[in-house]
């Protein structure tokens, strides 16, 4: 369940990311949104793996 909703926030953030290249907006807020869009990625397929 959770993993599902971190892949969406990621989506989310990559598509603000986005946004704010169109936007011209400065590169480092563009960084930190796809930063914390891997940072969802990798915390969502950590939440996949079978405990040990």
């Amino acid at each position: 369940m959770w993993s599902v909703v971190l892949m969406g926030l990621a989506g989310l953030l990559i598509g603000g990311a986005l946004s704010f290249r169109q936007q011209k907006k400065p590169l480092w807020t563009q960084i930190g949104f796809g930063v914390l869009a891997a940072m969802s990625l990798l915390a969502a397929y950590l939440l996949t793996l079978p405990a040990a």
